[in-house]
């Protein structure tokens, strides 16, 4: 005689009769793999929102700014300036789009004269050009940006961070600068690529010489060019500047620090995902654990489909399929709890939610993996139950 075949409907059926009539326990054996699923979904998906939101600030900010500096000169303690028509032979290189400058005061800004002069709070006195908030791709807050008219004035614009430190939240307001008071006429957002510029008050580059003593000469050029001219626009700024001493000039990058962040985004998700991975090791133990005593607890069972014709091969392919729908559920509920982890995290930093597909279906497929491992040992344990002892046993 034959033993009848079992077809895929009669293997899930046989297989979930287990699951069914214990889902307490199903529950608890799940957990332990859902936890180590979600732990590492969460982990790829938060980092992946990371570096999504930083590319995004890349897109927005753009990777086409570049900034010349002053540079060191060729003797210890030699002071190098910058020609005072810096940003205008900059702006005659092919491929610049714009340019805008910015030069140092040795000034201090503060709330008012009562204020020691030596408490600055770090903040720094800028000359700025008209084109410089265009050039940074900025915005003002409030108020407006230094132009023709208020450029000539004792105006200040101020960068997000002075102005909290200045305790200054709107246009309108007036700082101690110098000997005189300056009316601020605008607050600018937050500029990523220019921190320099959040940490200063920036007055017009005529006021500056006339009021301040600024001598003209730029102490930062920053230009935008065209994205296939950045390489060569960065070779010749520095000649272009001063022919005569192109070492005497410094050229940065701004956006190379968000790409470096961009591009080592997860590199201290490692650490987490290992420990995601162990969870879902300990997971798999407690699903071989779960099977070991449903073995040991269905005897008898086991027993009656022996004696009715089932084969060793069918009650193993029964208690391979039972781990198997066991961390399947524990699978399916790690990757929901993760994705809403990621959801949560997005939404209260403001960022984009990324869950990489991969990520789901490679954390599921080692939730199978997992369950046909742990599944093993105890189907070959219950197929190799002799009828009679098992029904004896039962």
């Amino acid at each position: 005689m034959r033993a009848a075949r079992l077809g895929p409907r009669d293997v899930l059926h046989v297989g979930s009769a287990g699951l069914r009539s214990r889902p307490v326990r199903v529950v608890l054996s799940a957990l332990g793999i859902a936890i180590g699923i979600a732990t590492m979904i969460a982990v790829v998906g938060i980092s992946a929102s990371s570096q999504a939101q930083l590319l995004r600030q890349l897109d927005a900010l753009g990777t086409n700014m570049l900034v010349a500096k002053a540079g060191e000169g060729m003797f210890s303690g030699q002071e190098v300036k910058l020609p005072k028509d810096a940003v205008g032979t900059v702006s005659r290189i092919e491929g610049v789009e714009k340019a805008g400058a910015t030069g140092d005061l040795a000034r201090s800004v503060r709330r008012s004269e009562k204020i020691p002069e030596a408490e600055t709070g770090g903040i720094a006195v800028k000359a700025a050009t008209e084109e410089l908030l265009d050039v940074l791709r900025g915005r003002t807050a409030s108020g407006t940006w230094l132009n023709a008219a208020n450029g000539r004035y004792p105006a200040v614009v101020l960068g997000h961070v002075a102005a909290e430190r200045l305790g200054i939240d709107r246009p309108g307001r007036q700082v101690w600068i110098d000997d005189r008071y300056f009316t601020v006429v605008g607050i600018l957002d937050p500029l990523p690529l220019a921190p320099e510029i959040e940490r200063s008050a920036l007055v017009g580059w005529d006021a500056a010489q006339r009021l301040l003593g600024f001598d003209g000469h730029p102490t930062a050029v920053y230009e935008r060019s065209t994205d296939a001219a950045v390489r060569e626009v960065q070779r010749l700024l520095a000649p272009t500047i001063d022919p005569q001493n192109p070492q005497n000039v410094s050229v940065g990058d701004p956006s190379s620090a968000l790409k470096a962040k961009a591009a080592t985004e997860g590199a201290f998700s490692t650490l987490l995902l290992g420990l995601g991975g162990i969870a879902l090791l300990v997971g798999g133990v407690g699903v071989a654990n779960t099977m070991i005593i449903s073995v040991l607890e269905r005897r008898h069972e086991i027993g009656l489909r022996r004696s009715l014709g089932a084969t060793r091969g069918q009650i193993r392919i029964q208690f391979v399929t039972e781990s198997l729908m066991l961390s399947g559920l524990g699978g399916l509920a790690g990757v929901a709890l993760g994705a809403a982890a990621v959801a949560a995290y997005a939404t209260a930093g403001g960022l984009p939610w990324v869950v990489p597909p991969w990520s789901a279906a490679g954390g599921f497929a080692a939730t199978l993996a997992i369950g046909t491992v742990a599944g093993l040992y105890p189907a070959v344990r219950a197929s190799r139950l002799s009828p009679t002892l098992a029904l004896a046993a039962g």
